[in-house]
């Protein structure tokens, strides 16, 4: 009889992660977690269900396709989705992914990290409809801190669970002049003689394009070049009386992946919009909320994607038999396993830490040490998380072979979908620069250092995590000294930023795994305790940043052109 090869089957991302139900119970306590696991659980079983699972192959089948004009010729510029990837969205927001947050009770300012948890399991099974969900919380926030009465009657539909009611957000902030260096902003803002403010400019990086609005950076007529001189609005896809505002899709963007998602170059052609706060110039600093919280985003989508690469690697061990054996009992795989295990135990102890942080903040509870560790751990989070996923992701796409490979197992679209992780808000050195900027203003680096040192002192002398402990402790005294040797040398400083940014995000995950691996054992599971180790050994800090830069860029100068006749 032909062989036929046993498939693997997703495990329910909440019964089957025991990392991520641990570590949620660690950060709420044992009552609210015993409140949180119903709903947990529930996305958990949604989130691995075959139907879903589907859906998101369909959305991923059936990418966006603009329509520029109607039947009879009126521009229309609409966008068409998968029907797959609007039943995914509708999954979610009725299950709180941009709502719970918002929902005080019962969980407090703890909600945050129930919100993180349930995000972690949808996000890797919602065809990226978690995107638009990221900017719709980070709007919302954004409204909510800056914004007036109007802008609070926009916030009630971005954290409605009604999906009749629920609208989602975009960000529109990249132009053709860069996505990081803002201050180079060309859309400009001009007011007409009734008051209205009109954007004119060309938005070269836009995701959900099908969301009812988006807040957008623009440069108000008179206002001084730079970052200083921007303002932020809020602009809608249609306007008040139902017709389609002044916002004309150039094209949609050819990707790597994200394939399902929406995301075009878009023209602003007078398109009304509507100033959050003053237009004195603060556009900036208000902006820097929505990035906070998308960034946050972030971090748990790459949890998300390592976590998912993990349980299709888990399982298809268990059901795969080598040379008479089944292939989880090989030494070599197992060690495979075990890293991706520790990879996805450090990243979610940065995100579910990032998560309580935030939570603390937005209730106003969070201590002044507490807000400047969230400022730089945040970047550092969103750095570290992107980078694991990627190596992880393309791991469990390898650990299947041949079948990984192949578009329908469904891993080269979690591959493809992850790479999009250290790109979007912030590329490695634009966070690692981050760090530099928020540790020289705000002490940022040195807080999250007294506070790493001060939990792994409060576990060394237990036996499980001593060793782990230990090595935490003299990895903070080596990126202290790296920190004094380069902070004040601007270009040394530069060039040592992405080390000393991995190495800080690295040890501090370490640290955080000994306070919860001490916990666990305590409870009679030293797993955890042992991811801590594992981290340890494998080495907390990067190689000091190279010297020889001359080596980053040749162009052959030093070679005669060659002389060949078309």
């Amino acid at each position: 009889m032909e062989f036929l090869q046993t498939p693997p089957a997703l495990p329910d991302a909440w019964a089957g992660d025991r990392v991520l139900r641990e570590s949620v119970r660690f950060f709420l306590g044992d009552e609210l977690f015993s409140s949180a696991s119903p709903v947990l659980a529930e996305m958990g079983a949604l989130s691995s269900h075959p139907r879903v699972l589907a859906l998101a192959m369909q959305a991923e089948r059936e990418p966006p396709r603009h329509v520029p004009y109607s039947t009879w010729g009126e521009r229309i510029d609409e966008i068409e989705v998968s029907p797959a990837y609007v039943e995914l969205g509708r999954l979610g927001v009725e299950r709180g992914v941009t709502a719970l947050p918002y929902e005080r009770d019962p969980y407090g300012p703890a909600a945050r990290v129930v919100w993180a948890a349930l995000v972690t399991m949808w996000g890797p099974s919602s065809a990226l409809y978690s995107c638009p969900v990221a900017m719709t919380d980070a709007a919302a926030r954004t409204l909510l801190v800056h914004g007036g009465p109007d802008d609070l009657e926009v916030v009630e539909h971005l954290t409605s669970r009604d999906p009749s009611r629920a609208w989602t957000s975009g960000q529109w902030m990249t132009e053709m002049t860069g996505g990081s260096d803002v201050g180079r902003t060309e859309t400009s803002a001009r007011r007409d003689a009734d008051g209205a403010w009109r954007l004119y400019g060309t938005k070269w990086f836009t995701s959900a394009t099908t969301s009812e609005l988006a807040l957008t950076l623009a440069r108000p007529e008179g206002a001084p070049d730079g970052s200083k001189g921007l303002a932020l609005f809020r602009i809608h896809r249609r306007n008040a009386d139902g017709s389609r505002n002044d916002i004309f899709v150039r094209r949609l963007k050819d990707k790597l992946g994200t394939r399902s998602l929406p995301t075009a170059e878009l023209e602003l052609k007078g398109a009304l919009a509507y100033p959050v706060g003053d237009v004195e110039g603060n556009g900036v600093r208000r902006i820097a909320t929505m990035l906070n919280l998308t960034r946050l985003h972030n971090s748990i989508g790459s949890v998300g994607s390592l976590a998912r690469g993990l349980a299709w690697s888990r399982s298809y061990a268990r059901v795969r038999e080598v040379f008479g054996k089944p292939l989880e009992s090989f030494p070599a795989h197992r060690a495979t396993l075990t890293d991706l295990a520790v990879d996805h135990a450090a990243a979610l102890a940065l995100v579910l830490r990032c998560a309580e942080l935030t939570g603390k903040a937005e209730s106003d509870t969070a201590t002044d040490d507490e807000r400047r560790i969230l400022r730089g751990l945040t970047p550092i989070t969103k750095l570290a998380t992107a980078r694991w996923a990627v190596a992880g992701a393309a791991e469990a796409m390898e650990s299947l072979g041949g079948v990984g490979y192949c578009e329908d197992s469904g891993l080269p679209a979690l591959v493809r979908n992850t790479h999009v992780m250290p790109i979007w808000e912030g590329t490695t050195n634009v966070l690692s620069l981050d760090l530099l900027r928020a540790t020289q203003r705000d002490g940022a680096a040195q807080a999250i250092v007294e506070d790493a040192r001060a939990a792994a002192r409060s576990v060394v002398e237990e036996p499980e995590v001593a060793d782990a402990a230990t090595a935490v402790l003299a990895s903070l005294a080596q990126l202290e000294e790296r920190f004094r040797s380069t902070l004040n040398d601007a270009d040394a400083a530069q060039a040592a930023a992405r080390s000393l940014a991995i190495g800080l995000a690295t040890t501090y995950a370490c640290a955080r795994l000994c306070i919860q691996g001490a916990w666990a054992a305590r409870r009679g599971d030293k797993r955890t305790a042992l991811a801590a180790t594992r981290l340890a050994r494998r080495g907390l800090i990067p190689l000091v940043a190279p010297e020889e830069l001359e080596l980053a860029m040749e162009d052959g100068s030093d070679v005669p052109p060659s002389r060949i006749e078309a």
